[in-house]
């Protein structure tokens, strides 16, 4: 039990937090310095992960779209991702309409002044996050059109290094990339003046994912004509088991039961949907992370992105979103680089918005499972108009 306390992530990344709030309001000068230059060199190290996740991850999705080539499944697939875009609008909309009205203040002249840093490596990513989401569609796109099965076998392999580099190295990591972090923003004192803010924004958050489920199975609704209460009504067990294991995998069994209790759903397409939606479908981590980004840039940078920089992030974010790393905080590990390269996020940033965001993983993943229920409903719709018209095309 200890054990499985001692290698949770939240917990860890609390005990990081604490130790930093701790050990920063009490350094001295020399003290400051290392924790600069030790955070410099971890931030290094996940940084030049990066473009290696978003090609090993985006790339081997793509090739995998020639196994299943069926109308369902590309449905299936636009469908998870147009469904994650909608749900980025609604909490950019929400940034936009809320954050102005916390009240937050960025007010860098009452802060402790950092010392130059003692010492610096620098660990250059092959290359940039752009040119890594480029190569892994040209790549993709490449071994699909040209059904070079050994280079697909290759991408898989790799993706399985990335995955267990994610599990050994970058997982491990950011607990102490976090502590470094918050050491050094204890030190300078922003941290504890914006403590209640983050409290708000965490709670804003659940809400918003409750409002987005209520949305999306009435539209779910509309589109099947169906009463959806019957299937929501079971996928309460499925909630509260993301909520605790904090996987939607690890939720997936649960929630395939919940279906089949409803009787909602043709078993021979929830089979596919639902684990299908599953990997792919992350609404809850979608609405996260653009309201976080947005906070968090409000505080440590002054100002909430504007609408063209937003907007070109939350396309790109879809797309990492739907072919996200199956790890704990995969989303928001998977769009580390284009909250760097797109909203300009630094070291601080990215240790802010992790924080965050693990603070309230549980609810986002527990979103993320129920909301499959309503693309579920949409898609047998879908089916069910398509074999229509077939048949009635086969009759006359």
């Amino acid at each position: 039990m200890l054990k499985k306390i001692l290698n949770n992530m939240i917990f860890r990344l609390l005990v990081g937090i604490l130790l930093g709030l701790a050990i920063g309001s009490h350094l001295k000068e020399d003290g400051i310095q290392i924790v600069i230059s030790l955070k410099h060199i971890v931030g290094q190290v996940i940084y030049f992960l990066i473009p290696l996740i978003v090609v090993g991850f985006v790339a081997a999705s793509i090739t995998k779209l020639s196994e299943n080539s069926s109308k369902v499944f590309s449905f299936s697939l636009l469908l998870a991702y147009f469904a994650s875009l909608a749900a980025e609008f609604f909490s950019l909309f929400l940034g936009y309409q809320i954050i102005p009205r916390l009240s937050i203040s960025n007010e860098i002249e009452n802060l402790k002044e950092l010392p130059v840093q003692i010492f610096k490596l620098d660990i250059p990513a092959v290359f940039s996050v752009m040119t890594a989401l480029f190569l892994a569609f040209l790549l993709g796109l490449g071994i699909l059109w040209s059904k070079s099965h050994k280079l697909e076998h290759a991408l898989d392999e790799f993706k399985n290094v990335v995955t267990v580099l994610i599990k050994k190295i970058l997982i491990p990591v950011i607990p102490l990339f976090v502590a470094l972090n918050f050491t050094v923003l204890s030190y300078e004192g922003s941290i504890q003046k914006h403590l209640p803010i983050f409290l708000k924004v965490v709670l804003i958050v659940i809400i918003a994912h409750i409002v987005w489920l209520v949305i999306l199975y009435t539209i779910a609704a509309i589109v099947s004509k169906r009463n959806p209460w019957p299937l929501i009504k079971n996928y309460i067990p499925a909630y509260f088991t993301a909520m605790g294991t904090m996987s939607s995998m690890a939720s997936l069994g649960v929630a395939i039961e919940g279906v089949r209790k409803s009787n909602m759903l043709k078993p021979e397409l929830s089979n596919f949907s639902i684990p299908f939606f599953a990997s792919i479908h992350l609404c809850g981590s979608v609405i996260t992370i653009v309201f976080f980004t947005m906070s968090v840039s409000q505080v440590l940078y002054g100002f909430i992105p504007d609408l063209g920089t937003m907007v070109l992030f939350l396309f790109l974010l879809a797309i990492f979103a739907v072919s996200a790393p199956g790890v704990p905080g995969g989303t928001v590990i998977a769009s580390l680089g284009l909250i760097t390269s797109v909203l300009g996020f630094d070291e601080a940033g990215i240790a802010l918005l992790l924080s965050i965001f693990a603070l309230q993983d549980s609810f986002g993943t527990a979103a993320n499972i129920t909301s499959d229920g309503a693309l579920a409903l949409i898609t047998e719709k879908y089916y069910d108009t398509r074999n229509a018209k077939i048949e009635s095309s086969v009759e006359a």
